[in-house]
């Protein structure tokens, strides 16, 4: 702490002395009207050093409800052996509602506070993963909402369910699924945890519009050892608004999905998202295969069955949208 303070007042007598040596009128002048412009460069850099810890990178955001009594999993411990590493990763860009955000929230955290998720938990190998679960939208738009938990009880597994139930979306601009994929792919580095598999659940009402291409993304994680599984949310009824298509089946299928056994789940109404997760959950954990005999709603399709999709529908959607605003204008 002293360490800290010290570092931020040096940045600060360093920004008093620069202005001192650019301005020889006294201090009323500097900071009167015809000072303002320098005082605004002022404040401006003071809020830049407030914001750096010397000249550190920046880190991704972290929201944390350990001031709300959620934080009570044991600390992670280095290399611990798990079945799983599981990234959660669930889209909340403008194209969504609060509503349907907390469809998704509380979907999942119902699905880790249901019996078939805690025993497929429980079952496997070592009968504890390590999930954490993040919120992505746009190129800059990724938030750590609760870090990696190792979860190896039915009360982890609820506390967990707790930490998501509690804190409120955040609603972002554009979808960037490649940029969400590059943000993920370094979390499984020293978090803390050696899982037999790694395991990103990502899901989204559209195609990627930004960012690098989504398939070199794909493919850049797939490298890494991960397995990237979707969950399509086909709610717009065939597509309402700019960004809507009517087979993002297909597009996750073949342009987002990839690694051993990768598979998708779609979503084609909101009353069958927590059935969907609770599903995908299991088959993920529990490391099976559907019985393609069951009735399940949520249908299941494997990579094998991916039809031609066009990976950049996203981007050529963006850019007519873009050729409309100027054509507006003119």
């Amino acid at each position: 702490m002293l360490g800290w303070m010290i570092r931020r007042w040096r940045a600060f007598e360093r920004i008093v002395t620069a202005l001192c040596l650019a301005r020889s009128r006294n201090w009323r002048d500097d900071f009167g009207m015809r000072g303002r412009p320098v005082a605004f460069v002022a404040v401006f850099l003071l809020a830049l050093f407030a914001g750096m810890d010397g000249f550190a990178p920046a880190t991704a955001q972290l929201r944390s409800l350990g001031d709300l009594g959620a934080n009570d999993e044991r600390a992670p411990q280095e290399g611990q052996k798990v079945d799983v590493e599981l990234v959660l990763a669930v889209d909340v860009s403008w194209s969504m509602d609060h509503g349907e955000q907390e469809i998704q929230r509380e979907g999942y955290a119902a699905a880790f506070r249901s019996e078939a998720v805690q025993r497929a938990i429980m079952e496997g190998g070592y009968g504890r993963i390590a999930v954490t679960y993040i919120e992505w939208a746009g190129i800059f738009s990724q938030s750590i909402v609760v870090p990696w938990a190792l979860i190896d009880s039915k009360a982890s597994a609820e506390a967990f369910a707790y930490r998501l139930a509690t804190e409120e979306p955040e609603r972002q601009r554009r979808t960037s699924i490649a940029s969400a994929l590059d943000f993920i792919a370094p979390l499984f580095d020293r978090n803390g945890f050696d899982g037999r598999r790694r395991v990103v659940d990502i899901s989204g009402d559209g195609p990627n519009n930004q960012g690098r291409i989504v398939t070199a993304a794909r493919d850049a994680a797939v490298a890494r050892g991960i397995t990237i599984n979707g969950l399509p949310l086909m709610t717009s009824g065939g597509g309402f608004g700019w960004s809507a298509i009517p087979d993002l089946d297909r597009y996750y299928t073949d342009c987002v999905i990839g690694g051993p056994s990768a598979f998708i789940i779609p979503v084609n109404d909101w009353s069958q998202f927590p059935e969907a997760v609770r599903r995908k959950l299991v088959l993920e954990l529990a490391g099976t295969w559907p019985d393609d005999r069951t009735n399940d709603p949520a249908t299941v399709i494997p990579t094998q069955n991916a039809s031609a999709a066009d990976c950049l529908i996203g981007e050529r959607l963006w850019q007519q949208r873009q050729r409309r605003w100027l054509e507006d204008f003119q």
